[in-house]
Parts: structure tokens; sequence; C-alpha cells
């Protein structure tokens, strides 16, 4: 089922005539965090590919990553550390932090005020006050639907949405995921509020630890509470749990300022593989992923990691440098893949995610004065811009 947008910006869902049309995607801010190694650091591509590997797909993002989940290697990556608006992947750190608090089977009578304060044109599964649900049926909606309605019945459970998004910031700290600050716990935009593609892969990869986590976010469609005892079909909006052999998750998202965000899992020949990807304009995503999954699963055997995922603990994953995304040991080192050497496309959209404001902003290095008010009517945002939640479009 093809995801449309909900809201004030329907109308601007792409359609099959001409291609809308780009703008030059920014440059990277300066001194982006090199955790994970220095190379995850630096701007433009990042690769180490041995004689007989596969080159890299261009891909059009501000910034992505390719992961293997069981080891934390970082296989290949581009601005792993841009600090941009995550949108509704941001809802994987929200379950990495309330989901084991709650009983999946405890039941909850819905209270007005908790249906208060969602964003305008947020995304919504469907909740209605007055009426009991169980915890599970509200995950569902979180996972599925990506339902900000969802997120603040669950937050009011956990203390109130205040109280959760503190809860969130520092378990994004526990993370390590120090790209990361959160200001609205379903991922709405919200000035300042930021992550990044490494941080997201950490949220990911985190979850998938959990039974429940990893069920909710690989379930197609269920059925969801409506009022008086019946129930109505839910669907994913992960399109590739039904286009991607071996898809196993995770979470998709999309905003006016984060434009499309992605982390999908999958798994081959008992390999499994992540993609977290930023800043995709709309229609690219699920092609880009599917690009970087198919060269990760080609490259994994050869390919060098250019870095890791942290573990929780503090140690990063991964093997020695020297080997292999699989762990063989090769002879000699491969020359990288110079940053920015890589053919990629560029992204579009009249938003610009609040990363490039919050840290280390594009226009305030790059851009002065009359420079800056360039900027911002050059990428519309000297007028109000329209923020809503909704997840991926095709």
């Amino acid at each position: 089922m093809a995801e449309v947008p909900h809201g004030p910006e329907a109308a601007k869902a792409p359609s099959a005539s001409p291609s809308p049309t780009t703008t030059p995607e920014p440059p990277p801010p300066a001194g982006m965090s090199g955790l994970g190694g220095p190379r995850l650091g630096q701007p433009g591509v990042q690769a180490d590919l041995p004689p007989g590997t596969p080159a890299l797909p261009p891909v059009e993002a501000y910034s992505w990553l390719v992961a293997d989940m069981t080891t934390g290697q970082v296989i290949a990556a581009k601005n792993p550390h841009w600090q941009l608006a995550p949108a509704s992947t941001l809802k994987m750190l929200f379950a990495d932090t309330v989901l084991p608090k709650l009983d999946k089977n405890a039941t909850h009578v819905v209270d007005p005020k908790e249906l208060q304060g969602l964003g305008e044109g947020s995304s919504a599964v469907g909740v209605k006050e007055n009426l009991t649900y169980k915890v599970e049926d509200l995950w569902n909606g979180v996972f599925l639907r990506s339902g900000n309605d969802a997120v603040h019945v669950l937050c009011a459970m956990n203390g109130g949405v205040d109280a959760t998004v503190a809860q969130m910031n520092e378990r994004a700290k526990a993370l390590h995921a120090d790209d990361t600050h959160v200001v609205s716990p379903d991922g709405y935009d919200m000035p300042g509020q930021v992550s990044s593609a490494y941080d997201l892969a950490l949220f990911a990869r985190e979850g998938m630890k959990n039974p429940d986590f990893r069920g909710y976010v690989s379930t197609k469609d269920a059925k969801f509470p409506g009022k008086d005892g019946t129930t109505f079909a839910i669907q994913n909006t992960n399109q590739m749990l039904s286009t991607y052999p071996g898809m196993i998750g995770v979470k998709n998202g999309y905003t006016t300022n984060a434009e499309n965000t992605f982390v999908g899992a999958a798994t081959r020949d008992g390999r499994t593989l992540m993609v977290s990807i930023m800043h995709v304009r709309p229609g690219k995503t699920y092609e880009q992923t599917k690009m970087l999954l198919d060269w990760g699963f080609a490259a994994a055997g050869t390919a060098k990691p250019v870095g890791s995922l942290v573990d929780p603990g503090g140690k990063p994953g991964g093997t020695p440098s020297g080997t292999t995304a699989s762990g063989q040991t090769l002879p000699g080192q491969a020359a990288a893949v110079p940053g920015g050497a890589q053919a990629v496309g560029s992204s579009s959209g009249d938003g610009v995610s609040w990363g490039l404001w919050a840290g280390i902003g594009v226009p305030a290095v790059l851009l002065g004065g009359g420079g800056l008010l360039f900027f911002l009517r050059r990428r519309g945002l000297t007028r109000p811009t329209v923020h809503f939640e909704d997840d991926i479009l095709p």
C-alpha cells in the first residue's frame, strides 16, 4: 500500500509526470564527530574497496551508512555524523527508552488530555479518547502507522511527554548517540531536534536486541481497536517488508524539514546488514536503500570497514584494520575511496533540516548577513514552514 502524505502538504506528493526540480546539496558542516573511527567524521563518501570489490552505487542523500548489524562494522558511509532532522525514525529511540518499561498486556483508558498537543498534520493511527487499549496495540500504532497519537498516549503512561523526552536524551547518551537531541518524542519537526545516520543505526541495532521491538518492526499488518468493539486494518509504512527479500525492519519517516529518512535491515545468507539514510527526496528512498543493501551484500566479503558502531558499553564494535567486513585477513592495505570522489546526486526540498541550524549550521558558518537572507529566500524559509509528520513516500 503506497503511503501518501496527510494534511496540508498532501498536494506536494510526487506524480509520474516531470521529476521535481532539485536544488544543490549543501556541503556538510565542518567538525563532524569522529565517533566510531576518524574516517566517519570526514566529509563525503568513505569506503575502502580492494580490487574485485563492487563499486559503490551513486546515492542521492545527504547522509548514509551501510553496517553489519551483528559486528557493528561500518562498511561504507557518507557524512554519517551530519546532524539532521530525524522525522519518525526517532521513534526507534522512543521505543528503546519506553518499550521495556510497559507491560505489553497492560490496558489503558485514553484521557482526552493525552491527545492534546499533537503537531499540526501529525500522522496518526486513530487512537480515540475514552477507549481502552492494550499497550501492544499502541506499539503497533507507533511502528506500523507511525502514530504520533499512540506515542503521546504511551508517554502519558510513562510519566508524561516532558519526562519521556528527558529519558530519551539520557538514553541517547547511554548509547553514545552524541549527535542526537530530542525535543519531541514522536520525531515531529522542532527547532533543535537532530540526530544522524550513525545515531539512528545505534538506535536500530539496540532495538533489534529486544524481541518485542523485532516483532513490531517486522509486522506487515495488524488489527487496531476501534469504537464499539470493532477493529480496523493497519499496514506497515515500510514497503520494503513486502518488496525486498530478507527485510526485517526497521523504521521510516518523513517531515517537511527532514524529507525522507529510513533505517532498513535485511538478512541474507546468514548476514544481517542495515542501511541508515537521511534527507532523501520523495520517491527515492526505497530505491537508494535497495541499492546500498544490494551493494553491501555483494561487497561485504572483500570491503574493509571504515569504522564501527559503538557498543553501549563504550567499546567500538568491528574488526581490526587490515581485515575485511567478513573478518578475513587481507595482505596490505587497499587505497580508500577519497571523500567525495564518488559521483553523488543531489537532493531537493523546500525545507532545510534543523540540523543545519543546531550544531554547526551551514548558514551560520558559510553565510553571513545578506548571504544568509539569500539562503533563506532560496530555500523558502522566509515564509512559515508547514511541519507535518508522515512516513516515507514510495
